[in-house]
């Protein structure tokens, strides 16, 4: 079976969209199909990481021309008719069983004019706001309804909704029961604080910045992941060396959750980690860094599996921790158990 993904990562769009279309990529290669990637080389991509993890990547030049269609349009680096001309190029040389787009810079005129050039196409989507002209849609997010999409696929095009199908890597699963059993004894000494891969707007950095002011723990130990594309490293590093507790930077690490089942606490931004947190049972003060994190967010908070706040109260919760973690802790994990992977196979091999 041959598989193709189309999918980017930049400084602007982060890095959330690989990263789980990577996930998937990985258990398809699992089950014995030949897997390859279409991306362009926006600044802050993750080709060489794609590279790294075994997989070919066919790479595309950002261009200057954009359309103005879609609302994220200006994150393609080209016009829809130049990626299909340049994704063209490269499908034409082996019929594709299943084309993988996760991408809101296209939707139905990218898919049709592809159409000749795959047998099935898969659209994995968070933003319902765009036709798609698929065989299978995915929107892992919670409290997504299939109505919100009707309007928007072909009648015949299988929806797989909500967090149950949360694309999550295996070590989610190993580690939930490890992280489950340690959280049912309430203490806080370890902070986890990871706001994206790239996190241009450097939250993080304001974040560690009302940390030194915090009245932590004396004992607690703070650990910030950041991808190493990330522009603002280098001064997070500076502030996380001044706080009064100890603390580490982490780049590019590949045991995320395994420090994540060892946190007790964590801050984070409302993208794909959210899912990782939730298989966990982490208690998260989650933060909204983009204006398409909201739906996620506010589905969540509402149920009590975040402590979604403005950035000014970030030190107010950490300091009134004992109130809210056990609980939210416990309807975080409700959310999704991690095996949303072998749910989305089954309807691809």
């Amino acid at each position: 079976m041959k598989i193709m993904f189309r999918a980017d990562a930049s400084l602007q769009m982060g890095t959330g969209h690989v990263m789980r279309c990577q996930t998937l990529a990985q258990a398809l290669k699992n089950n014995g199909a030949n897997v390859e990637f279409i991306c362009r080389k926006h600044k802050g991509n993750l080709i060489d990481k794609i590279r790294s993890n075994g997989f070919n990547v066919h790479e595309l030049e950002v261009l200057e021309e954009i359309d103005n269609k879609l609302v994220h349009s200006h994150w393609l680096g080209a016009t829809q008719q130049q990626d299909t001309d340049d994704c063209i190029e490269i499908l034409k040389a082996e019929k594709i069983n299943w084309l993988i787009v996760d991408h809101y810079a296209l939707d139905e005129q990218w898919q049709k004019r592809l159409k000749s050039y795959y047998e099935k196409l898969m659209v994995i989507d968070d933003l319902a706001d765009r036709k798609h002209q698929c065989d299978v849609l995915l929107d892992q997010n919670f409290g997504r309804s299939s109505k919100e999409y009707q309007e928007l696929v072909p009648t015949a095009a299988k929806l797989l909704m909500g967090s149950k199908y949360a694309l999550l890597r295996p070590e989610f699963r190993k580690y939930r029961q490890y992280s489950l059993n340690r959280r049912k004894v309430d203490k806080f000494k370890k902070l986890l604080i990871n706001m994206g891969g790239a996190d241009p707007d450097n939250i993080t950095g304001k974040v560690l910045e009302r940390l030194h002011i915090a009245k932590l723990p004396k004992d607690v130990e703070i650990t910030i992941v950041m991808g190493k594309t990330a522009p603002h490293l280098a001064s997070v590093i500076d502030s996380a060396n001044k706080l009064p507790y100890r603390s580490e930077v982490k780049v590019d690490v590949d045991n995320m959750a395994e420090l994540m089942a060892n946190a007790d606490i964590a801050i984070g931004a409302s993208g794909a980690t959210t899912w990782e947190r939730c298989c966990l049972g982490l208690p998260t003060i989650q933060l909204i860094t983009a204006y398409n994190q909201e739906f996620i967010a506010s589905k969540l908070n509402k149920i009590n599996a975040i402590k979604l706040v403005e950035i000014d109260d970030v030190v107010e919760n950490l300091e009134n921790f004992q109130y809210w973690m056990k609980s939210t802790g416990e309807s975080a994990s409700k959310v999704t158990n991690g095996t949303g992977i072998k749910r989305i196979l089954d309807f691809l091999v």
